[in-house]
């Protein structure tokens, strides 16, 4: 029970203990390569100036190869774990300052010399200790280095008299030195979690300035839609009334009063129309999906708008790119190609073409509708998507609104594709038909 307490105390206490496995992984990846490093090179130097110190024994090399083994072995078995709870991450962090604690202390008396450059291999254990774990863990890994260390060379001219003052001074100093790199990491350690707290808690209220950004812009975007529809359902309901007061004075002909009552109809017709417009802006049908040719749809919309353009002295002009198989409801797709084209026959001037193109592309069918009255004003093309816009003096603003909701509906959607002098395009997008997809792939 002490042992778990003392292991919650330090995942608890820990500085940066990485909180995902791939994170402690490559955190512990870059102890354990220093460590090899440093063993390697204390292997070879002590190899290459044997002259000096001395011919290493035999069981010296062994304990440092079993020592890089080991660390070899951690090496390998953490690149392949897939799982390691915050209680192993302490615990192989622990086993892994303990070997380089010992294998420091070992490899220096195996050396038989007073000479102390083994134990440069405290430095990565107490690195590793301000790294990962609180101050008084830090200090206590700091302690037991600087203890082995003098130890180490009490011990050694216990052994081998006589003392020497300039190896205890040497040592001494080295000790110094691992104490204030042990607290400077951690200060520095330390410093990066509160800055890291202080991201964290700035990310939060990132977040929830945009979450109440968000409903600020809905509620503001609900109020333009409200009185955009008081506005459009004000003007025909005031001219039906009219009309209809109009209609019932005494004194007026039978021909000025068919005129009220015909006004009041007409008024009444574009009301329906207006509502349910917007009913099918503001409830649309999720679209029941099926295999089809957008091509056909796009030519059978051309057909249909051939009289309306023809009235106008507007040609019409179809450049669908053979099949353009898609998963798609056929009567929403015609209503949203609809809406479009028809738009782009009522911006276009006598005499101008409009010109429908199909294609396909990463995986999406494309239609272009382009007419060649352009530009539409910046400010205007800002809004041409919000409902009720409309620089039409007869429109309801929801064509392009509508056209929009269905194709996204699809998972596509319609954009702007271009606004120059001489052309404006919009471009309806929806997703190709499955098999045209893993064709693709």
């Amino acid at each position: 029970m002490l042992m778990a307490d003392v292991f919650r105390l330090l995942v608890r206490e820990s500085s940066l203990l990485a909180p995902d496995l791939s994170s402690f992984r490559r955190q512990e990846t870059g102890f354990l390569l220093v460590n090899l490093f440093v063993l390697a090179a204390l292997l070879l130097s002590h190899t290459l100036f044997s002259s000096y110190l001395g011919v290493p024994p035999a069981i010296l090399v062994a304990v440092l190869t079993a020592g890089f083994l080991a660390n070899v072995i951690e090496l390998i078995w953490l690149q392949g774990a897939e799982t390691l709870s915050a209680v192993g991450m302490v615990v192989l962090t622990w086993m892994s300052i303990g070997l380089g604690l010992t294998l420091a202390f070992a490899l220096a008396t195996l050396s038989y010399r007073q000479d102390i450059q083994y134990f440069a291999l405290l430095a990565v254990p107490i690195v590793q200790s301000a790294f990962r774990f609180s101050l008084r863990a830090a200090v206590f890994v700091v302690a037991v280095s600087d203890l082995l260390l003098l130890f180490w060379v009490w011990n050694y001219f216990r052994l081998h008299p006589p003392a020497d003052v300039v190896e205890y001074i040497e040592a001494g100093t080295i000790a110094a030195i691992y104490s204030m790199v042990g607290i400077l990491v951690w200060i520095l350690v330390n410093h990066l979690r509160d800055r890291q707290g202080e991201l964290q808690a700035s990310l939060v209220e990132l977040d929830q300035a945009k979450e109440k950004l968000l409903a600020e812009e809905k509620l503001a975007a609900m109020g333009r839609l409200s009185s955009a529809i008081a506005h459009e359902i004000r003007n025909p309901v005031a001219m039906v009334c009219c009309a209809l007061a109009t209609a019932t004075r005494e004194g007026l002909t039978e021909p000025e009063r068919h005129e009220m009552f015909d006004i009041a109809a007409r008024e009444a017709s574009r009301l329906e129309k207006l509502t349910t417009d917007f009913l099918r802006y503001a409830r649309p049908k999720p679209p029941a999906k099926e295999p089809a040719d957008l091509a056909d749809s796009i030519a059978y919309v051309a057909d249909i708008c051939r009289p309306r353009a023809a009235g106008r002295s507007v040609e019409i002009r179809l450049e669908a790119c053979g099949r353009l198989p898609a998963e798609m409801d056929s009567g929403q797709v015609h209503q949203a190609l609809l809406n479009l084209v028809m738009n782009a026959i009522d911006g276009s001037r006598e005499g101008d073409t409009v010109i429908l193109r199909g294609t396909a592309q990463n995986g999406e069918v494309r239609v272009e509708i382009e007419n060649t009255n352009g530009p539409i004003p910046e400010s205007a093309a800002q809004q041409v998507f919000e409902p009720f816009f409309t620089t039409k003096p007869s429109g309801t603003g929801l064509g392009l609104a509508i056209a929009r909701s269905i194709a996204r509906s699809h998972g596509g959607d319609v954009v702007l594709a271009r606004n120059e002098p001489e052309v404006i395009a919009f471009r309806a997008t929806f997703p190709a038909s499955a098999e045209v997809r893993e064709n693709r792939g």
